[in-house]
């Protein structure tokens, strides 16, 4: 069997991504030198942590010694973000090897060919069949670190279909990015905020169900756009060079429609072991959604379904690896090859963790979030809304968890809501608002930079590919915002 590309981030885009973060870390650093400490007091709810909206006072200074901005990415492995961080090593480690053992085998190669004979002349269809899954599974079921497992064949699939990496991103975690934003049902964001806000659970599901529908939209012209660029001249990809190899590995045959990689003529027995091995996966892919689903429907297992996918997800590459007719020591070898290129997202992911760390510790995020918050109870109810959502893009360039910042912010601004005759329901929408789109604009979100690590794709090239639709989707939901107001949207 041929011996294919894996994974691999380059010295480049790591080296980028690096420094980008670094200044971050620092930056962070010395704002916690500016500005004063100061808390909230805390208590749980339901084995989660939140706040008391009238508790906040200023503290003694916290003094976080410089030397420790730079040793927070290994600081963090101890604290108490760590079963988190460690279950995304975990998934990045699996999915490296195991995608290495799959491609090794042709199992992508054998799914993608599959998919490219049945809707290779519908290529706009199947992107808008893509993405709207996609949302779907952002919108309805809250899902994105999930989602990462998946994002290697659709990355594939594109190239297949004579696009890029970047397009497949767009399809995969974009499109999830989307639909976590709009939040139709989304259970860690609209559930969580209006549970603490005390609306009805999952109340103005209609406005919301239009919302989802002009930004799937939106996003479909743009990928659409992107796509028929590329369609016309493959040159044009901003990561033409960066694709080069992956471009000529996975190509389609124009006169017979099927699937290259490599050129290599496959063996009865070679191709038997593939259909297994594909079998094997495609059992495997059907275990990940049904975790996923379980993670919306039964209480308390989505702490659980990170760990899950991540087994799932060795045990797709491991039993492949075999049912494939590979060796133990094949398996082995490719495994290892996998990790040693994906390793270098690992540093990523301790460094863009440690940028929280260094403000939490430094004892400033409290004080950010109390002055930001003041400004809401000064303004009319639309500057109000646009307050919050700045508020919670903000705060989630340190706190990705979705669930975390509901806790820690939805306390504070409610009363402040209901003081200047902001309805309740608003305040959540622009709360989702805020939480969703930046998720893939912000290198301190792990879950970005384990994508790109999957791909040819630097944070560099990915900012410039999405940073004005991240500003014209800032537009449309600011008049959403101010819709919701002028309607008063609620029930309250």
């Amino acid at each position: 069997m041929q011996d294919v590309q894996g994974i691999r981030i380059g010295k480049r885009t790591f080296i980028t991504s690096a420094l980008i973060i670094l200044s971050l870390m620092i930056i962070s650093g010395i704002m916690t030198r500016l500005i004063p400490s100061g808390s909230y007091e805390r208590f749980h709810i339901n084995g989660m942590v939140t706040i008391n909206p009238d508790s906040f006072q200023y503290v003694d200074k916290v003094i976080f010694p410089v030397y420790r901005w730079f040793t927070a990415p290994f600081e963090v492995l101890f604290s108490e973000n760590a079963p988190v961080i460690i279950v995304l090593i975990l998934l990045i480690t699996f999915i490296g090897g195991g995608y290495e053992i799959l491609n090794r085998i042709g199992v992508f190669r054998e799914i993608i060919t599959k998919i490219v004979n049945r809707y290779g002349s519908k290529r706009y269809l199947l992107i808008a069949a893509v993405s709207i899954v996609f949302m779907f599974f952002g919108s309805f079921l809250g899902m994105f670190e999930e989602i990462v497992a998946l994002i290697p064949i659709v990355v594939i699939l594109s190239y297949t279909m004579g696009w890029d990496a970047l397009l497949g991103l767009g399809l995969s975690l974009l499109s999830t990015c989307f639909g976590f934003a709009v939040a139709v049902s989304n259970p860690y964001t609209v559930g969580i905020a209006q549970k603490l806000a005390g609306l009805p659970v999952f109340s103005g599901i209609s406005f919301r169900i239009i919302v989802f529908i002009v930004l799937y939209t939106i996003l479909y012209i743009f990928l659409v756009t992107y796509a028929k660029k590329l369609d016309r001249n493959q040159a044009l990809s901003s990561v033409f060079e960066e694709d080069r190899e992956n471009r000529e590995l996975y190509n389609i045959n124009k006169n017979s429609g099927s699937l290259n990689v490599g050129g290599d003529s496959l063996t009865p027995l070679e191709t038997a072991g593939i259909k297994k091995a594909t079998t094997w996966f495609l059992g495997c892919v059907g275990a990940i959604l049904i975790v996923i689903a379980m993670s919306t429907i039964v209480e308390g297992f989505s702490d659980f379904s990170m760990p899950a996918i991540a087994l799932i997800y060795l045990a797709a590459g491991i039993g492949a690896g075999f049912r494939g007719g590979l060796t133990g020591r094949e398996v082995l070898s490719s495994f290892g090859k996998g990790i040693a290129g994906i390793a270098p997202g690992i540093i990523l992911i301790l460094m863009a963790m440690s940028v929280n760390y260094i403000i939490t510790r430094g004892g400033v995020m409290d004080t950010i979030i109390y002055r930001a918050s003041g400004l809401i109870s000064d303004e009319a109810p639309i500057v109000s809304s646009y307050i919050i959502y700045g508020l919670v893009l903000a705060v989630n360039f340190f706190i990705g968890s979705a669930s975390a910042k509901a806790m820690l912010l939805i306390p504070i601004i409610t009363p402040l809501a209901d003081l200047i005759g902001l309805t309740r329901q608003t305040m959540v929408l622009a709360f989702c608002f805020g939480d969703g789109f930046s998720n893939v604009l912000y290198p301190t979100n792990p879950v970005l930079l384990i994508a790109l690590g999957l791909t040819t794709v630097s944070y560099i090239k990915w900012f410039k590919w999405i940073i004005f639709l991240q500003l014209f989707v800032l537009l449309i939901t600011a008049v959403f915002l101010a819709i919701a107001v002028m309607i008063g949207f609620g029930p309250f």
